[in-house]
């Protein structure tokens, strides 16, 4: 099926689909596609309800590779099936059999679904919604209200809506529940983006919501909402990927033929550290993200760790992707702009993937309710394997009450920087991430500091940093990974924390101390020019390597 993913891209060639993207067109012709190969219901329904069907499952390793691939060919065919993602959470979490059955049928029917979360007034913010349910007598209600931003809002026969029961107050009265976006009193109101994706605003009406159709009430509603996102944000980093994987050949190949002054384009310095930094952040990215899906694949009630390395991937890995798409588009400059390009698109689509699922302070903000548990309690945890397997990742529709974070335990990070302790860069970003329990034991942040978000997200950047590297590690360790390319990328992470720390430094409310310390965190990273050479070399013979049929 993902080789049939590409094929069908590459037989629609370039021209045709940078054509359906400028003209803001629907891309009915992809979703036929998934249809008739049966791509999201193979990929998107838990083995529990595949009806007997052997490929069916909830596989997060290959999730990825789909959507990854699908970023690579435009941002708008990985939406469709990330908002699905979002839009089935709750139904795979609920025991309503006949909703289960119902949306599993929808899917294998070729449909999308929806995830009626967000409203125009309040965001995702789900303590103040306003989609208000009235009891009918019969066990099920009547919904009136609005949602806003729901991607495949328009398409979708598997929209899952959260609301609240007009005569229950405080958590107890959640209610999710499914709508059908082709049922007369759904009002489709309008596309609220500017965009070939279709993300709609949209009302109930007096919409008659029968108990068949209402997956789960009270705290549970909550906590769907909840674990919900925390499957769905995953897929964001993968988004990135796929697009700065893009944009890498095409940059690359037009960069290295482009003769200036009487020099290729490649043969400046700054340009080829661009590339140099860019590629190597591409793989960082990648690396973090497949060690990550590990975590998710091996995640039960005992192992929550997971819950970390899932905001990370959407807000640290979708970052890294607008720095790479940026270096590249330093060299290239006014062919990023050109309508015959992917990059084009990418330019502006780089920049979305921050801004879904809580922005990145939102994901720092949680990040940093990890970081006591981790950098001060070090657990015994049994060694997670590489999951390539092809099993069904059951336990993400019945990950518990959203609490506890605070309980969660790592195993000890320091391990996996050991295991490359002959790298310099390595061992230099280790020696300043090891700074952060003594910034924490001798001049951490008071009270006002706490409340303050502007310090404590530059504080969260740093921590991140450290939990990253840690994933990257042991996937370079599972993989035997190139340590050219390894110690390149640590040597952009030494560079990172430096700036970070001077950030910190320059923070209105640091004390005193915390600026002392701030400056002795700032490092000067390991040149090695042989090393650059190498890698340059690898991004070198990427030009004309790729590049997508016309």
């Amino acid at each position: 099926m993902l080789r049939a993913t590409v094929d069908w891209f590459e037989a629609r060639g370039k021209r045709e689909l940078l054509e359906q993207y400028r003209e803001r067109t629907w891309y009915a012709d992809f979703l036929e596609f998934q249809a008739r190969e049966g791509l999201f219901a193979t990929f998107l329904t838990p083995a529990r309800d595949a009806a007997g069907d052997p490929q069916a499952r909830w596989d997060t390793a290959r999730i990825s590779e789909l959507f990854e691939i699908l970023a690579f060919y435009g941002l708008g065919y990985w939406y469709t099936g990330q908002v699905s993602i979002l839009g089935v959470g709750p139904v795979w979490q609920s025991e309503n059999a006949a909703a289960r059955t119902a949306a599993a049928q929808w899917l294998r029917d070729g449909s999308v679904a929806a995830f009626g979360l967000s409203e125009r007034a309040h965001g995702a913010d789900i303590y103040s919604t306003d989609m208000i349910l009235t009891p009918d007598g019969n066990g099920g209600f009547t919904a009136e209200g609005g949602k806003y931003y729901i991607g495949n809002g328009n398409v979708a026969r598997v929209v899952s809506v959260f609301g609240r029961r007009s005569d229950v107050d405080g958590p107890e009265g959640y209610v999710f529940f499914t709508a059908d976006s082709q049922h007369p009193n759904y009002d489709l109101v309008k596309n609220t983006v500017n965009s070939h994706m279709f993300v709609a605003e949209f009302t109930l009406n007096s919409y008659p919501v029968p108990a068949e159709h209402v997956l789960h009430t009270g705290q549970a509603a909550f906590d769907a909402a909840l674990n919900t996102v925390n499957v769905g944000k995953f897929n964001i980093g993968f988004a990135s990927i796929g697009m700065a994987e893009h944009c890498l050949y095409e940059a690359i190949t037009h960069a290295h033929n482009r003769v200036l002054y009487g020099k290729r384009v490649t043969e400046f310095p700054h340009a080829r550290r661009s590339f140099v930094d860019a590629y190597a952040r591409l793989f960082g990215m990648k690396l973090y993200s497949d060690r990550a899906v590990d975590y998710f694949r091996t995640a039960g009630p005992q192992d929550r760790r997971y819950l970390l390395f899932n905001p990370i991937n959407k807000m640290k890995v979708t970052q890294e992707a607008e720095k790479a798409v940026a270096a590249m588009w330093d060299v290239i400059a006014a062919k990023g702009f050109e309508a015959d390009t992917y990059f084009d698109g990418a330019s502006r689509d780089i920049f979305a993937p921050t801004k879904l699922e809580g922005t990145v302070h939102v994901n720092l903000a949680l990040v940093l309710k990890f970081m006591p548990s981790y950098l001060f309690s070090p657990a015994e945890h049994a060694a997670v394997p590489a999951r390539k397997d092809a099993g069904d990742d059951e336990f993400l529709f019945r990950q518990g009450p959203a609490r506890g974070l605070g309980k969660v335990t790592f195993a000890d990070w320091r391990q996996a920087y050991d295991a490359f302790a002959d790298l310099p860069n390595v061992a230099l970003l280790r020696e300043q991430a090891e700074g952060l329990t003594t910034l924490l034991e001798t001049a951490a942040p008071d009270a006002a500091q706490q409340r303050d978000l502007d310090f404590l997200l530059t504080l969260g950047q740093m921590f991140t940093l450290l939990v990253y590297g840690q994933l990257i590690l042991e996937q370079a360790a599972i993989t035997d990974f190139d340590h050219a390319i390894l110690d390149t990328l640590f040597e952009v992470f030494v560079r990172d924390f430096s700036e970070l720390a001077v950030a910190l430094h320059g923070k209105s409310s640091s004390t005193p101390a915390q600026q002392q310390w701030a400056l002795t965190r700032v490092r000067k990273p390991a040149i090695d020019p042989g090393r650059f050479d190498s890698v340059w070399k690898q991004i070198k013979n990427l030009s004309g390597a790729y590049e997508m049929n016309p």
